[in-house]
């Protein structure tokens, strides 16, 4: 008899705005709207050196995040409005000293937290206060192999083994806790990764994690990183494998609508940087983390290490940049990288503001991590 499948609410290949319905409209008539959730990272240290890292190409200024910096923003960031922080940007949290209690601080404030981490620095004896109060935890692993894993990710191949462990113990403790925290694992896919697809898939269901999401990966203006679109089309047959081997409680979704869009956008103009904004480690606040490097600095607001993020949020330079990232004089396809965190939000709010699709008042079953979009 065929295995049941998992439960489809998990959304890893779209977004969740259309459950959020009077911030969209609060925007649609004009409104400053208070961002939904913000990406951000508690530094720009790193203790992997992965060879599809976008963080190298975001060098910013070199402010530290202290926990007096970060525990503002975090009280900021509930007082305006905003639902949810998931500590992914351009640093590994797990070096700043303050990560543990930067997630209790955001969920004792209300705030849903969510974490991005290679797992490798994550501290046994803090794990399981630090899953009560995540919403979700993604492992970043893009190789199931201990060999693939050290080439890829630019660590000792002894980390392997000691994030397997981690996350091992990691979903031991969710389920011992009956916690409602989702674990979960995301491969970034370059087309010549494609050996690891299935080890990876079988070292998911293993660790007994709820899923593991394969996406593209994202490449600037300038095509720095050197990623071929055209080849992801060669990995279709693989992806499907893989994603045959979900059960019932481990969900294999590859991010369709991004690894077969051959890189293109179908809009013009990024309306979802207000819905969604990022930090960098820095405490650099930009539209998004596309925009973190220095030779955008016209783009930059400001950093939350001098001013506090309510301040910036409320003035008039946070609005003007983010108008003129929507007007016609900001040129997305020379700019931007592709396929960005705002992919999806954006082309959704196109559509609506192209009316192609309205606002609907009901919408079913609500997503699970919500108020992630």
């Amino acid at each position: 008899m065929e295995e049941e499948k998992p439960n489809q609410n998990l959304i890893l290949d779209g977004h969740k705005l259309a459950w959020h319905k009077d911030r969209v409209n609060a925007w649609l008539s004009g409104e400053r709207i208070a961002p939904i959730t913000i990406d951000c990272a508690l530094t720009r240290k790193c203790n992997y050196r992965c060879v599809y890292c976008y963080g190298q190409l975001q060098a910013n200024d070199g402010k530290k995040m202290t926990k007096d910096v970060i525990f503002r923003f975090l009280d900021d960031a509930a007082e305006i409005g905003v639902k949810a922080i998931s500590f992914v940007s351009d640093g590994e949290s797990t070096c700043s000293p303050h990560l543990y209690d930067a997630i209790k601080h955001g969920k004792e404030n209300g705030l849903d937290m969510a974490l991005g981490t290679n797992g490798a620095l994550l501290k046994n004896q803090k794990l399981e206060e630090m899953l009560k109060n995540l919403t979700y935890l993604r492992f970043n692993i893009s190789a199931g192999e201990s060999k693939r894993y050290s080439q890829i990710h630019g660590c000792r191949e002894k980390d392997f083994y000691k994030v397997k462990n981690i996350i091992s113990e990691c979903t031991k403790i969710k389920k011992q806790n009956d916690l409602d925290v989702t674990i979960g694992l995301q491969m970034v896919l370059m087309p010549n990764f494609k050996d690891q697809l299935l080890p990876l898939t079988k070292l998911g269901k293993e660790l007994g994690v709820n899923y593991l999401v394969i996406k593209h990966c994202s490449d600037d203006a300038s095509q720095s990183l050197g990623v071929d679109y055209s080849k992801y089309f060669d990995l279709i047959d693989i992806l499907k494998e893989a994603e045959s081997h979900a059960t019932k409680n481990y969900l294999v979704k590859a991010k369709w609508s991004k690894i077969l869009s051959g890189g293109k956008r179908s809009y013009t103009k990024c309306y979802g940087a207000p819905f969604m904004p990022q930090l960098s480690g820095s405490g650099l606040v930009a539209p998004c983390g596309m925009l973190f490097n220095r030779k955008f600095k016209r783009y930059h607001i400001g950093n939350i290490a001098d001013t506090s993020f309510k301040e910036l949020w409320k003035s008039d330079k946070y609005w003007e940049v983010m108008n003129f990232i929507v007007s016609d004089k900001f040129k997305l396809e020379k700019t931007c990288a592709t396929l960005c965190l705002q992919h999806k939000v954006n082309e959704y709010l196109w559509d609506l503001k192209q009316k192609k699709i309205k606002l609907k008042n009901t919408l079913g079953e609500s997503p699970q991590h919500i108020n992630f979009i």
